[in-house]
């Protein structure tokens, strides 16, 4: 696939959709960054596609502009900028930890803010990028026990809507996945059935979103295995 951008930096990058998409972004020619809380567990993955690996603490704002700072110096300005991170608490809305609960926001909403904040700082100033945020089934579904995450995941697709609005005009793409259903993992075989979502699967609908002209966007995409009911 060949792709017009030339960077990107992955934020909430570990295994899994982020694992991925750094190997795709990597064989369409593009340098990587791979963002974490802990960046030692990226070695093997930026050893593997050549990325280079950072350690960001996603929450807080010095530390999210210190990143982006890191991967001009490093890989250049990120044309592509991917919001990945989120936090799950499960709980009864009646006995969790609200202190639990802001981090999971933080987390989940409030990342993604400093992460468009920051991208779309240096995008508006070239009137080009791409900024491309996870969501989840909680973006447009509260389920029990699950509150915490669902705020989370709302705000985001907010967030999402509000910046597509400002910054299309501008010649950023903005586009919000709502990954609705399991997503395949060691912990979560599909023994050839199809029913879970793969990350490779997930990871070529974000090069085929970012492979789209202008003039035909997609903001929003829901992707979920054909068995999955919605």
């Amino acid at each position: 696939m060949s792709l017009e951008y030339k960077t990107a930096l992955i934020i909430g990058a570990g295994s899994g959709i982020s694992a991925s998409l750094a190997r795709q972004l990597s064989s369409a020619g593009l340098r990587v960054g791979l963002a974490a809380r802990n960046a030692d567990k990226l070695a093997t993955l930026a050893g593997e596609t050549g990325a280079v690996a950072f350690q960001v603490d996603a929450t807080q704002p010095a530390a999210v502009e210190a990143l982006f700072a890191d991967a001009q110096a490093s890989i250049g300005e990120p044309d592509v900028v991917i919001y990945n991170a989120s936090m799950r608490v499960p709980g009864s809305v009646a006995d969790i930890d609200p202190a639990q609960v802001l981090k999971a926001f933080e987390t989940s909403a409030f990342g993604a803010f400093l992460a468009v904040q920051q991208a779309s700082r240096r995008m508006i100033a070239k009137g080009k990028g791409a900024i491309l945020l996870t969501g989840a089934s909680a973006s447009i579904k509260g389920f029990p026990m699950s509150s915490a995450f669902a705020m989370g995941k709302f705000a985001l697709r907010g967030l999402a809507q509000s910046a597509a609005r400002e910054l299309g005009p501008k010649g950023i793409h903005v586009a919000h996945f709502i990954v609705d259903g399991g997503v395949r993992s060691a912990a979560r075989p599909d023994n050839g059935e199809d029913v879970t979502l793969s990350p490779e699967g997930i990871a070529k609908a974000y090069l085929d979103v970012l492979a789209q002209p202008r003039d035909a966007w997609s903001f929003e995409v829901d992707l979920r295995p054909w068995a999955e009911k919605f």
